[in-house]
């Protein structure tokens, strides 16, 4: 029911979004948007692409006198530093681990211009899109999102104060490791090299029953959104792949008229949520556009070597937390007006007893 429609390319002259299905009534300016914009957009520090773009947001529709009326959302992003001459090098080639082969392959064309529309640069619309939905959740039912990177590399980085994700270009919960984590930055710099990354995201204050049985289960939709993000090749919910050297005595969450006694199952039984917090992990690969030259051929199907020039992230996962956020954000957003439209007017006589303060509730 909350749908986003997504356009543009990387090097084209503007990126953006239409939502669909937006409740009407709702206070909306720029101004709630373009704070997530600012988390998620280039040339921050010196350990991601320099590319400088402002990414302001323009509203263009479905705002009336500050409030959506319940009608398209347009949202605008104009790209305004582009330097499509470094990738005049890959025209007739296929960088590794990229998408331009299997693009080729499928459309018979394909925009080298930095990925076009498989560029990271367009998940700055989803984050966009997810400011509005964030901002219902939040009036609605109090739900909150936060996440950060929890290992870079090969290094392990232990959540350990919330408070210290805004303070560094990592969405690093943990003050400690970031010398370590700008010196290895800077040597794969040096060497040309990348690495990939591991997220956490959560949310907390979600109500229960969102999601439905078998073909829309909350989690798999959230499974679905995280591996449409640029670079994701794994996720967890939960306790995730933890639960495979575990026994049913440990992992199944004990519920008692205090709450649960922990949250194996992420905040998602049976595809339903559960109303404690619902937590997510995420595994990014390496950057695929590297200097240094790999192994490819080009159109005419011959060997060839490429080195990827122009400006790019050592590590995609370093500016990914607020795009996980934003995804999850999208999935709750929808299943929340899917279940108010559907179960609206449900009433149990049980308590709410995720609610409750327990380990591993909503809070």
């Amino acid at each position: 029911m909350f749908r986003v429609t997504n356009f543009g390319e990387s090097h084209g002259p503007a990126i953006g979004c239409v939502i669909d299905g937006c409740p009407p009534g709702m206070e909306l300016s720029e101004a709630d948007i373009q704070p997530d914009l600012d988390r998620r957009r280039p040339g921050t520090s010196r350990h991601v692409t320099q590319r400088n773009e402002a990414d302001a947001v323009e509203i263009l529709s479905g705002v009336y006198e500050g409030k959506t009326t319940g009608t398209p959302i347009c949202l605008l992003i104009r790209n305004t530093d582009q330097r499509s001459k470094d990738y005049g090098n890959i025209l007739q080639t296929f960088r590794p681990g990229h998408a331009d082969y299997t693009y080729w392959h499928k459309y018979g064309i394909r925009d080298p211009r930095g990925g076009g529309r498989s560029s990271a640069r367009l998940t700055a619309p989803t984050v966009a899109a997810a400011a509005v939905a964030k901002k219902w959740l939040k009036q609605q039912y109090g739900t909150t999102f936060r996440g950060c990177m929890t290992q870079l590399g090969e290094i392990a980085v232990p959540i350990e104060a919330w408070d210290e994700v805004p303070n560094n270009p990592f969405f690093a919960a943990n003050a400690r490791v970031i010398p370590e984590l700008e010196a290895y930055m800077d040597s794969l710099r040096k060497a040309g090299d990348s690495v990939g990354a591991r997220l956490h995201v959560e949310a907390s204050g979600v109500p229960v029953g969102l999601g439905e049985p078998l073909y829309d289960k909350l989690d798999a939709d959230i499974a679905h959104a995280m591996m449409g993000l640029n670079a994701v090749k794994g996720v967890e919910i939960g306790a995730g792949f933890a639960c495979v050297a575990a026994r049913g005595s440990q992992h199944g969450d004990e519920l008692s008229p205090e709450g649960f006694g922990g949250n194996n199952a992420g905040g998602v039984l049976g595809g339903i949520s559960s109303g404690q917090d619902i937590t997510v992990s995420i595994a990014i690969k390496p950057t695929s556009s590297i200097r240094t030259p790999r192994a490819s051929i080009d159109v005419a199907g011959q060997s060839t070597q490429v080195e990827t020039f122009g400006r790019h992230d050592p590590c995609v996962g370093i500016r990914a937390t607020p795009i996980a956020e934003a995804l999850l954000a999208l999935v709750v957003m929808d299943h929340a007006l899917r279940h108010r439209a559907q179960c609206g007017d449900v009433r149990v006589g049980t308590p709410d007893i995720a609610r409750q303060q327990v380990p591993g509730s909503a809070g």
